[in-house]
């Protein structure tokens, strides 16, 4: 599984754990409901502030991932 997919099931997880809607999510990490939509969807490009404020909620926040199978610099 990519980190994308993690994320999107983390985030949507949570969200159905703690019963709420998106938009509530998206009130209370102070995002717009677009964005809440765009990240359960798996959006490429989005702000890492906006991903790290979904994510304080839920006591997590966005950080490095080494890729196994990938040399070295």
């Amino acid at each position: 599984m990519n980190t994308t997919n993690e994320l999107i099931q983390f985030v949507k997880a949570r969200r159905n754990q703690l019963e709420l809607t998106q938009q509530e999510l998206a009130e209370r990490a102070g995002v717009g409901l677009r964005f809440v939509r765009d990240l359960e969807q798996g959006k490429e490009s989005l702000r890492l502030d906006k991903v790290n404020q979904v994510l304080a909620l839920f006591g997590h926040k966005m950080g490095p991932v080494k890729i196994e199978d990938r040399d070295e610099l």
